[in-house]
């Protein structure tokens, strides 16, 4: 059993925490406001309030966490604020992450909204730092609104951070 933790509770993350905890994990989801609360916990999962527009937020969110899942292909807003959500705002919480129990981190580098030279841009952060410091990565790939693909491919990025085929 592992401590998964989800940064963007909609829908998808979610459907995510209940295949999780489905397989025996703890789940927990950071959502903006107490509005995401009721739906998280239906799913089983530890709910968490706390955004990356304020990092220090999710610090705690860290504790006793294996996998972090960066879910935020499909995040809205201002061009400006996006590109900060994958770059400086995401370099920093994984940065973070490094001196935790944090095991493994999973980025989705597609969306729905998010344009993609600002996911790829993402990716870069999460490459180079996962590379200087060992941490293990994965990168979803898939279309988010091809639920059924995307779900397969993100429970398989996170069973192979755990050592596990899928």
């Amino acid at each position: 059993m592992a401590r998964i933790l989800i940064v963007g509770g909609g829908c998808r993350g979610r459907q995510l925490a209940s295949s999780l905890i489905g397989e025996g994990h703890a789940v927990r989801i950071t959502t903006r406001g107490e509005e995401g609360r009721e739906a998280i916990e239906a799913t089983g999962a530890e709910c968490w309030i706390g955004t990356p527009d304020r990092l220090a937020t999710l610090r705690g969110a860290l504790e006793s966490t294996t996998i972090v899942c960066w879910l935020l292909g499909s995040a809205v807003g201002p061009r400006q604020r996006l590109r900060e959500l994958h770059t400086s705002r995401l370099q920093l919480f994984v940065t973070q992450a490094v001196d935790t129990t944090v095991r493994g981190f999973v980025y989705e580098e597609a969306g729905t909204s998010t344009p993609e030279e600002i996911l790829r841009e993402g990716g870069e952060v999460v490459r180079a730092v996962g590379e200087r410091n060992a941490i293990p990565l994965a990168f979803i790939r898939a279309n988010p609104a091809e639920t059924g693909v995307w779900l397969a491919e993100t429970l398989a990025a996170i069973a192979g951070l755990l050592g596990r085929s899928r």
